[in-house]
Formats: C-alpha cells, structure tokens, sequence
C-alpha cells in the first residue's frame, strides 16, 4: 500500500510542523515518532491520563506542613487569623541564612519562629528532610547550591529544609554533610533503603557524631501510618485530619518518621542484611522482608505538602475532548483527595453531575457490593428519567455490551488502588469495567505502574476500542502513546508514538489532526464475456500501468495528505480547523467508523460495478453501429480502448471533484493537471516518434488523434460520464438537504452561507 504510506508521511511531517503545537518555552515541538498509527487519532475512545507532569506543571513547591500536630502554612495576617486569597503578605524572610534558595517563598512565619526558638520536633522534621533523600548537590562557588534531584518532590523538599536552616551540603558513598542552622554536621550513612512503587517509601539509616543510631523514613500516608508505634495513635489523628485537609487542596502529601535503633539490632539486622543482598535466589523477598521489618514501630513527625499547578490550558481541553464524546481516565499515584481535588481543578469532575461515586472497599466482597450499588444507582437514575430501562447485563468475552452505556445523567467513578487491586480479579473485572464504562470520567488513586498497564489492557480486551494513553514519566501507561517532555525527562517520549510538551496540545492534535472506485478493474470482468475470458484486456498495458501511479493518485494523494492538514488558505479542508475546535461531535465520525466502514465499503463496491456497466456497455453499445466520417466502421478494438480509458479517467477525476470541498489552487493543479497528463501520454504512445524507436511497443500509430476526432466519441464519452455521475450528485444533494452530516452544518456556518433545510 505504498500511496497509503505517503499519505501517512504526509500527515506525520503536517503533525511535526503545526506551530500551534510548539512550545516556546522549553523550544518543543510536537514529533510523530510513527506513520503508521496517524488514522487512529481519528477514532480514539479512551484516553488514559497520568496526573503529575501530564495534567499538572510537575513544579513542585513546597507549600504546607504538619509537625508534632501544628499545621504551618497558611499565610496569616498581624492579629493571627489567616488572610483571603489575593490577600498575601509579604513572604518569610530568609535574610538570616546565607545559603537559602533566593526563590524559596514561604507564607507563615510561625515555622520559621518554631525553627528559631528551638523547638526539636520542627527541628527533627527538617533533618530528616536534609538527610532522606537522593538528592546530589554541586557547589560552583562558595554559598551557591544547586540540588539535581531524581524527582521534583525531591528537590522541593531539599530546598524547604535548606531555607528553614537544615542545608544539604554534600554526600559520599558513607557519609551526608549537613548545615544545621550554621553548624557543619557529617552523618555517617549506614544504609539506604530505597523508595519503588510497592514500598511507596523511602528509609535511611544514620549514625549521628554523638553515635546515634537512627533510621528516618518518608512516604505514602496510607504505608506509613500503620507502621507507626501504637503510642503515636493522638498524634496521628491530628496528623491525619491536616492531611485530608491538604489533599482536599489538591496538595501532595507525605508523612515523615523515624525510629532509634539500639547499637546491638542493628549490627544483627546490618549482617542480615548483607547475607540478603548476596542470596542468588529470592534477594528482593528477603531484602523486602528486612526493609519491612526495621520500618515498624516508628515515631511520627509530620507530614509535607506539596503544590503541583495545573498546565495551562488543561480544564478547556478535557471539557471540549469530553464533548467530542471521548472518555478520559486519570491514573495517578495520588492520595484520593488530591486526586479528587484536581478532577474538579480540569473540570473532569463538576457539580452538575448526577453522582461521583466512590469505591474504598478493603475486600472483594466490599468492592462487589459497591459496584453493585454504583450500577443500581445509574438503573435508578435512568429509569426516574423515563428512559424505561431494566437492568440486564450482556457480558461478552470479545466485546461487552450494556444497556449502562445508554444511560441518561452523568456518573463519575474514583477508586483506590486497593480496590482496584481486587476490581482486576479475573471474576470481577468484567463488572468493573462495565461500571465504569458508564462513567464519564474515571479517576484510579494510588495505583502502580502494574496496575496502570493492567487497566488499560482491560479496556483495549472487551472494549475492543482505539485508546491514547499520555504520561510524561517511563511508567506510565502504554498503548498509542502520547509523551509529555516535562520535568522528569525524555522517558515517555522515548517509549512514545508520538510526543508533545503540554497537555493542552491534545485537543489540537485529535479534533483537527485526526480524521477510488472499482470501476477500473470492474470493466475487464465485462470484457471478458467479449473476449472469451481469453486473458486480453480491454485497455492498452501502458493505459493499466500508469492508471495508479499517474492519472488517479496524485489527486488522490493531495486530498488524502493535505485535508484538514493545512491552515493556509490554497490547501482543502473538509472542515475549518476553527470549526474543528469549536464543534468537538465533528470528532464522532471518526470514533463510529461512520465514514469507512462495511456499509461504506459495499456502497463503493455497488458504486464500481454501476460504473463499470455503463462505461463497457454504452460504448459498445454506440460502437455496434457507428461510423467515422469517412463512412468506415468505427467498432474496432483500439478506438474502444481509447473511449473507455478516456471516459474512466474522466469519471474519476469528477468523482475526485465532487469528493472535494475546497476549491483551491492545488486542487485544481493535481486533478485537472493528471488529466491533462493522460491525454498528453496518450497522444506521445500513438505518435510516429515512439513508434520509430521502438516499433514493436507502439504499433497503433495516429489511433488516438483519429479515435478522438470523431464526434460520436466525445459524444460517447459526454454521456457515459453524465450517465456515471448524475446518480452521485442526486444521491448527495439529497442527503445534503435530508440529512446532513455534522460537517454538512458546520461548513456553511464558517462561510456564511444557508445551512440546509434540514438543519433549519
């Protein structure tokens, strides 16, 4: 399919070139990494999101806190009660600290005085900030610190200790240098116990120069409240309320602890430890296991909470995608309040619809119960709306199918990653996803990259759907995938199909990036009755060779690269990209495989053999009986093959002129210019040059120039295409007017012209 494979270069360099899609700031544009995926962001059903870096900025600032049950933060006027938004006094003065970041802000001073006054608790939670982590830090002159961190949370959260007086310094293998309020202190370091997604934590063990042991944790509320000592239970509610609070903020949230290790465990643990990580079989259990087993019994300290701003742009993009009938699910590792919180941030979640529900069940029973009631709920709905629907589930190994889907009101369904755990169980994840196939919008928390992926091939499986799935990290999820060049790298580009800088350059890319007959071949299989299915054919060899490659495909392939690719007024467009934004269901088409599907495709098959009968038998028809001029017989078989070839390449080229919308200078240059390259070809291969170069290939010299001097041919040819083409025009000025496509009553309104009676 070569011609098909330079239509989809095409679209992949238009893709590469739209400056609609470049980003100034970072210098990016968009890339298709791929050709051979460009007809499916035309159809896409689902898309899968990741939250942090795709929907949000990935800037992470530092921006509350909760130590020893004291939430800081808040910014607070002179009298203590805390200011309106728009109200903000002037930021925290780090003026004492010669090693602060010059663009750290914080807005309440109590902290700072909590640092200043010497409260151990405030202090202890800015050392375990300067000392858990794996942050490297370069030093280009005296006093000016620069922290490359493997994520932006990181790197907040090194930076907040370095403005409260707690600065990293600089590491070893063995030790960690900190400035503690002025004073150097080396921590020897003992062990790193490394953060992934199913630990959700991070633990470092250090020894102190007064030789204390004492191992410092941060990660996941969820993780490490249950690994708290029961005496920390108070605490850990208070601790807990500020979490919930920060999360409700749309804050990313951490919990920090630490715990003292007697001199004695930790020279057993340590040895177990070395054991473990030399084991040749089962070394990640046992190294789990001792991880596990250390991190229990902790004292809380506090908890942070971080600020991650949406991308510009990201609520109107999910809003005009969601009109254009495609469904978005957000996959993050997010606590789900904050999860929550930015679904009503990008308008996925609003307080129009009928009902969020939310899935937290433990067990599977629990989960089953809850989507049970989920399912009940929308039924009840449905049927209080008067849509008279019973509920009855049609569960379909190959593709599931569900009066839910045809419900009225708009649901939203959010799950724990907990949940979702047990949602995914082969005996119930065909109610999962029904459930949640009924949704308009679905926002999975706290799950992992595992998960991610399993979700989406749940979907692709039963749904048997076009999918997008978009992050800006390596483990986000993968399927026609789009990377986000943000803050953590190139890792999703480089695994992606395609790949942009910001969220909002989605909605681009699918509503106005995403969306010839058989009669040719048809007349030999007539000619064959003629010919007594002798093999010869009824055009001359070079006539069916330069067919595709000359007299069709390039009119052909102009439409097919250049529709809705250009902006510049000389390219065709079967909508405005304007109109393509303003009006998203354009984009259902696509999804519904209303314009190439089996129907459409034995509309062209019928369409080709109606064709192809008019175009042998009128001729042959008129040749039974006609003469030339001079009174000869004009029915021999080189004249017929001129007339037919003629009158089919005519035809189509009309065909292509009615399938166009636009009107424009390079239209008219590949059609009416492969027209004129046919007769030119024809009259060279009848001329008496070719024919005294190579004798035996052109032997019919003149017959062209005679064949087409004659009256009844152009007559014949006028008829068989009006014959050929008249069905078309009727057929489609009638559906014009009876029943326009979406395009149809887009179009007119862009030009100022009637719309169609039907749309009136």
């Amino acid at each position: 399919m070569p011609g098909v494979e330079v239509i989809r270069l095409g679209h992949s360099y238009f893709i590469n070139w739209d400056k609609k899609m470049y980003c100034a700031k970072r210098r990016t544009p968009a890339e298709a990494r791929t050709t051979t995926l460009n007809e499916e962001l035309g159809q896409v059903e689902y898309i899968f999101s990741d939250k942090t870096g795709t929907l949000t900025q990935n800037i992470m600032v530092f921006s509350k806190c909760s130590v020893n049950g004291h939430s800081y933060g808040d910014a607070q006027d002179v009298l203590g009660p805390k200011v309106e938004l728009g109200e903000r006094p002037e930021p925290v003065d780090f003026s004492f600290n010669p090693l602060a970041d010059p663009g750290f802000q914080f807005w309440d001073p109590n902290l700072l005085e909590a640092v200043q006054l010497g409260d151990p608790h405030v202090h202890e939670f800015f050392r375990l900030l300067s000392l858990c982590h794996t942050v490297m830090s370069e030093e280009k002159s005296e006093g000016e610190l620069y922290y490359k961190a493997q994520s932006p949370d990181e790197g907040a959260l090194v930076t907040a200790a370095r403005n409260f007086g707690f600065v990293f310094r600089s590491r070893t293998p063995k030790t960690i240098t900190v400035h503690e309020l002025g004073r150097a202190v080396t921590y020897q370091l003992l062990a790193i116990l490394d953060f992934n997604n199913i630990r959700k934590r991070m633990s470092v063990i250090v020894r102190s120069p007064e030789g204390k042991i004492r191992l410092y944790c941060k990660g996941a509320d969820t993780i490490l409240l249950e690994r708290l000592h029961p005496s920390n239970q108070d605490l850990s509610n208070v601790t807990t309320d500020h979490l919930n609070e920060y999360a409700g903020e749309g804050l990313r949230t951490l919990v920090l602890a630490c715990k003292d290790l007697e001199e004695s465990y930790y020279e057993d643990w340590a040895e177990r430890l070395r054991r473990a990580s030399g084991a040749p079989e089962a070394r990640e259990d046992r190294l789990a296991r001792l991880y596990d087993e250390v991190e229990h019994n902790m004292t809380l300290l506090g908890a942070t909470a971080i600020e991650d701003k949406l991308q510009q742009g990201v609520p109107e993009t999910i809003a005009i995608l969601t009109l254009a009938n495609i469904k978005i699910w957000v996959l993050t590792g997010d606590k789900q309040e904050t999860a929550v919180n930015i679904g009503y941030s990008c308008k996925m979640l609003t307080d129009d619809m009928t009902e969020v529900f939310v899935v937290t069940g433990h067990t599977v029973l629990e989960v089953r119960e809850e989507l049970r009631k989920a399912r009940e709920k929308m039924m009840d709905g449905s049927r209080s709306m008067g849509n008279g629907f019973s509920y009855q589930e049609k569960l379909s190994s190959s593709k599931l199918t569900s009066v839910l889907e045809a419900i009225a009101g708009e649901y939203a369904l959010v799950i724990n990653g907990h949940s979702l755990a047990h949602a995914l169980e082969a005996d119930m994840e065909v109610e999962f996803l029904e459930t949640a196939c009924a949704c308009k919008a679905v926002i999975c928390c706290r799950v992992t990259p595992l998960q991610k992926a399993q979700v989406v091939e749940l979907v692709k499986k039963y749904k048997k759907a076009v999918t997008l799935a978009i992050g800006d990290g390596a483990n986000d999820p993968r399927t026609s995938g789009w990377g986000i060049s943000g803050q953590e790298g190139i890792q999703a580009v480089l695994a992606s199909d395609y790949s942009f800088s910001q969220f909002k350059f989605l909605q681009r890319l699918l509503l106005v990036h995403g969306a010839l007959n058989f009669a040719f071949t048809m007349v030999h299989f007539w000619f064959g009755f003629f010919c007594g299915f002798s093999a010869q054919t009824v055009y001359d060899q070079y006539f069916i060779t330069l067919y595709n490659i000359v007299y069709t495909s390039l009119p052909v392939l102009a439409m097919g690269v250049l529709i809705r690719r250009c902006q510049r007024a000389t390219c065709p467009q079967d909508v405005p990209e304007q109109r393509s934004m303003e009006y998203p269901k354009l984009y259902e088409p696509g999804q519904l495989n209303l314009l190439f599907n089996k129907r459409e495709f034995f509309i062209c098959i019928a369409q080709g053999i109606y064709t192809s009968v008019l175009m042998f038998f009128i001729p042959y028809g008129v040749f039974a009986d006609a003469t030339r001029d001079d009174g000869a017989q004009l029915a021999d078989y080189q004249s017929f093959a001129v007339t037919v070839a003629t009158s089919l390449v005519i035809v189509v080229s009309v065909q292509i002129g009615l399938d166009t919308g636009f009107w424009t200078a390079i239209n008219h240059f590949f059609i009416w210019g492969s027209l004129a390259a046919y007769f030119a070809i024809l009259f060279a291969m009848h001329s008496d040059g070719l024919f005294q170069m190579f004798p035996n290939q052109f032997r019919f010299v003149g017959n062209a120039q005679n064949t087409l001097a004659q009256p009844t041919v152009w007559l014949t040819i006028a008829l068989t295409t009006v014959v050929c083409i008249m069905p078309v025009v009727a057929f489609r000025f009638l559906k014009l007017d009876l029943k326009p496509e979406l395009s149809d009553t887009a179009v007119p309104q862009y030009l100022a012209l009637p719309l169609p009676q039907a749309v009136l």
